[in-house]
């Protein structure tokens, strides 16, 4: 599979009259689910509301046409809008720009090196850890606006810790008008999709909202309130670098471009099934890499694949990335014509939106179900990923996660790698001793089992050999993979043998674990008659040697 080959190019050498047809309809609904969307994550990640719309129109548009996917959606999501917001609060918007350009030249690396395969090695317990975390602050932080509560300019509120202290000692300012708004627009939110499908319940959310707090003159903030609101197109500007801000940043922008691809590259996964198809997942991280890039250059924010918009798109017809474009289009229609109305968003609403976005991401029945019956490992690696996400950020999260999965693994490999001396079955009447064969005299056969490596090799360094022992056979076929740790433990047995005179033979050595031997010289050291295919030829030849 090559590594850079944009779907567009493909699927419009068998394009017809009917499928566009199809992909205009389903990138106009794509695009009204977007809409308020995009709004409200911008407003989630701490910048103004139009920022929101320049990452679904700029990413957007990038990543459907150089993309790996035929139906895959992009734009920005609740994933980011944590970091997002911690990232605007320590540096500014200025920061933000140089973090996402970061990320988008990491994520065209990743898919230049061919890193797309390598995202599966991400621990399914990490994603559904720092998701639920996700979620959770996503609510923490949206309690304020559903309650309307007023905070003390003095309270620091950028940790998610932070902003339940504010929310204790700001409840005296509960304001009962905007939490019944926010309360209908839930209602919208859970009743509508019940009663059609065709028109997000978002937009109905938003249409109610505003006509209740123009209708009734409820004191309820909007978005208006806080936001100044720009109809101008995106413009494109370069940010500032400087090598401080460069080095401050790449956590950040590694964390956004892990991310980014594993949410962007599970979203192809789940639209792959749903139209039969196979999406190129270093084309696709290549093309959120890109994506990204102009987002940030256009005064975006960071952007990856959505799933739920990309399924909303698979469902109305979109086939091709053709959607996608159309998609961006639409909402830069919007954007010149609709957007100072944004204005009249009343903020409770933004708050049910994003109660809701919090909900279908969180995975709550998928962290019970591992809670209750993955392995304890797993088990602590969720908890531990969910919690830091929430006390501190993604960044520490991931990175404690992936170092606590890697630790966990290794110690389960080392209990299950064994050592176990053969016995003669002459001499031993144990069922197990039936199937072995009949070792000759003065030869011990020692097998290993597992993988032979660092958390395993003082394992190997501790064989029982008996004093009247002249060959000692080890065989291999069990053994998987050695590193250099073990080869070195292998090289303590070869001297052993040779100071008290004893011969070394291996048996039925698998490919990996022989390619190390003779990389290192053990092979040579040994010597090539001393390897043999099977236990049986081994056996042979130690016979030989009495």
């Amino acid at each position: 599979m090559n590594i850079f080959q944009p779907k567009l190019f493909t699927s419009l050498k068998s394009y017809s009259k009917k499928q566009l047809i199809n992909d205009l309809v389903a990138g106009v609904i794509v695009a009204i689910i977007a809409l308020p969307l995009s709004i409200a994550l911008a407003i989630a990640s701490g910048v103004s509301p139009e920022k929101g719309l320049y990452t679904a129109i700029v990413a957007g548009f990038v990543i459907a046409f150089l993309g790996g996917s035929n139906v895959n959606i992009s734009g920005p999501t609740a994933a980011f809008a944590t970091i997002v917001a911690g990232i605007v609060a320590q540096h500014g918007t200025g920061g933000l720009i140089i973090a996402t350009i970061m990320a988008g030249i990491i994520l065209v690396f990743m898919g230049i090196f061919k890193f797309g395969s390598l995202i599966k090695y991400i621990p399914h317990t990490i994603t559904t850890g720092f998701t639920s975390g996700i979620a959770l602050t996503i609510v923490i932080g949206q309690v304020k606006d559903f309650l309307g509560l007023t905070f003390d300019p003095s309270l620091p509120t950028v940790e998610t810790v932070e902003k339940l202290e504010a929310i204790g000692k700001s409840i005296g300012t509960f304001n009962w008008q905007a939490l019944v708004i926010g309360i209908a627009a839930m209602a919208i939110l859970i009743v509508w999709p019940k009663i059609s499908k065709k028109i997000p319940g978002s937009l109905i959310a938003v249409v109610a909202g505003v006509i209740m707090v123009k209708a009734l003159d409820m004191d309820v903030n909007t978005v208006g309130d806080l936001y100044t609101i720009s109809r101008d197109l995106p413009e494109f500007s370069l940010p500032g670098f400087s090598f401080d801000a460069v080095r401050q940043l790449i956590p950040n922008a590694f964390t956004i471009a892990i991310l980014a691809a594993i949410e962007s590259l599970l979203s192809c996964v789940v639209s792959d099934g749903m139209i039969n198809d196979r999406h190129n997942s270093n084309t696709e991280l290549i093309a959120q890499g890109m994506g990204n890039i102009f987002s940030g250059l256009f005064g975006g924010i960071p952007a990856t694949g959505a799933i739920a918009r990309t399924a909303a798109n698979v469902k109305n017809g979109g086939r091709t990335p053709v959607a996608g474009i159309v998609h961006a289009a639409v909402l830069l229609l919007i954007l010149v014509v609709l957007m100072p109305y944004a204005a009249w968003i009343p903020m409770p609403v933004i708050a049910a939106i994003l109660f809701m976005v919090a909900y279908n991401m969180c995975e709550w029945r998928q962290f019970v179900k591992i809670c209750k019956t993955a392995p304890k490992s797993d088990i602590i690696v969720l908890v531990v990923t969910f919690v830091l996400t929430v006390v501190f950020d993604l960044v520490v999260a991931i990175a404690a996660g992936m170092i606590i999965a890697v630790v966990l693994f290794m110690k389960r490999m080392a209990d299950v790698t064994s050592i176990r001396t053969w016995s003669d079955p002459k001499e031993d009447d144990t069922p197990d001793s039936e199937r072995l064969k009949a070792i000759p005299p003065h030869t011990e056969v020692v097998e290993f089992e597992g993988p032979m490596f660092f958390a395993s090799a003082e394992k190997f360094s501790s064989i029982p050999i008996k004093d009247d022992v002249t060959t000692i056979i080890l065989r291999m076929r069990n053994v998987p993979a050695l590193d250099e740790t073990a080869t070195r433990a292998l090289f303590e047995i070869y001297g052993i043998c040779k100071k008290s005179d004893r011969t070394l033979i291996l048996s039925h050595t698998n490919e990996q674990p022989l390619a190390v031997m003779k990389k290192s010289g053990f092979y040579d050291k040994v010597g090539g008659e001393n390897f043999l295919p099977n236990i049986d030829e081994a056996l042979a030849y130690a016979e030989t040697l009495q």
